[in-house]
């Protein structure tokens, strides 16, 4: 999903993923030309040719998530971001090192061993020979699908940054009081080569999440009465209550609905049914277990019918065409959108930070000349 926001004007020169399944949408939409499979720590410095102006790292965030153990950049699997920052080196000791890095995870990034794994990836790409500031930008403002994601954006310590890309403090839109604190906790060094990226805010969402839902989906079926039924009996009188109110709106009423244990008054825990009506749809994750996938709740009156979200639904939620290729089983397709980026906030920092950065240094070299 990087590579289709970047956009065409983007060539790749190499393309990696540990997941046979992902690998295989990668090859469906893009070719397998330069997709090279495994671990990234497998990865060879003579498959990186030339000199790259990006390298685009979203590694797992299974040990950094506020829903995980937070083992954090010592995880499994979190950790590879390792195998990624051996190859950063590498290309550095030869002298082709990319112009720009962009490291994207999840907020519970900044927060993961108090702070302490965010300031080490800030120190790691100042001691590589980088200067970077982070964002957390939620993908509500772009489509109707709360998703926040700490972006890293890194830009190589000899190349200048214009100055209009530049604050004198964090932007509030893109600085919450996790990533305020963490960049509070940054080391003295760290905070010295601090960005506070200049990025403006795209123009007013207009889709809501009604608007993605087909009447006839496919790859997934409306529940039975009786299933619709026994969401609504597992809700609690709170959420019963929007059930009631979605119903006296005058208009269809799409909203999103997850299974939750939660304690009642008297400390019986139990499995709830939780929904939201607010026109956006719950961040999407892996399809682990049947809590995590994302069940609608369609309300038109009287009438309430229930089911899964489908695959495609889920991938306009990422923004992704209508023409991309998606897995066939729905499973694949969920895990794929629940592990993706959002393409139009990939598009949205690739236009107003990571093209002017390169276009400046482009203008830069042919001025030299």
């Amino acid at each position: 999903m990087a590579r289709a926001g970047l956009g065409y004007r983007w060539d790749c020169l190499l393309a990696n993923d540990f997941d046979a399944k992902k690998r295989a949408v990668y090859k469906a939409n893009w070719g397998d030309e330069h997709l090279k499979g495994g671990d990234v720590g497998s990865i060879a410095i003579a498959d990186l040719k030339g000199e790259a102006d990006l390298a685009w790292a979203s590694f797992p965030c299974q040990d950094l998530s506020l829903a995980g153990a937070q083992a954090g950049l010592g995880g499994k699997r979190s950790g590879s971001f390792w195998g990624f920052w051996k190859l950063m080196l590498q290309l550095r000791e030869e002298g082709r090192n990319p112009k720009t890095i962009v490291l994207e995870n999840v907020y519970g990034a900044v927060t993961s061993n108090e702070g302490r794994d965010f300031a080490t990836l800030l120190d790691t790409l100042r001691d590589g020979g980088y200067k970077a500031g982070a964002l957390v930008v939620d993908a509500v403002h772009f489509v109707p699908h709360s998703r926040p994601r700490l972006f890293v954006i890194a830009v190589r310590e000899d190349l200048r940054v214009p100055a209009k890309l530049l604050m004198d403090g964090p932007l509030p839109a893109w600085t919450p009081a996790g990533l305020s604190t963490a960049i509070e906790g940054l080391g003295f060094l760290s905070r010295k080569d601090w960005i506070s990226w200049r990025l403006p805010l795209p123009s007013a969402r207009r889709q809501v999440f009604a608007d993605l839902i087909d009447e006839q989906p496919e790859g997934v079926e409306w529940h039975s009465a009786a299933e619709t039924r026994t969401l609504l009996e597992m809700m609690s009188p709170v959420h019963r209550h929007k059930i009631r109110q979605a119903q006296l709106a005058g208009r269809r009423m799409v909203g999103t609905l997850y299974k939750r244990t939660r304690a009642d008054a008297d400390g019986t825990r139990r499995q709830r049914a939780e929904v939201r009506f607010d026109d956006i749809a719950g961040c999407l994750r892996t399809p682990g277990g049947g809590s995590s996938r994302q069940t609608i709740l369609v309300v038109d009156g009287k009438k309430i019918r229930s089911r899964l979200l489908a695959p495609r639904e889920a991938a306009r939620l990422m923004g992704l065409a209508e023409s991309f290729i998606l897995p066939e089983t729905y499973n694949d397709a969920y895990h794929l959108a629940g592990d993706g980026v959002v393409v139009p906030v990939v598009r949205h920092l690739t236009e107003y930070l990571l093209e002017p950065i390169l276009k400046a240094q482009s203008l830069q070299r042919a001025g030299a000349a």
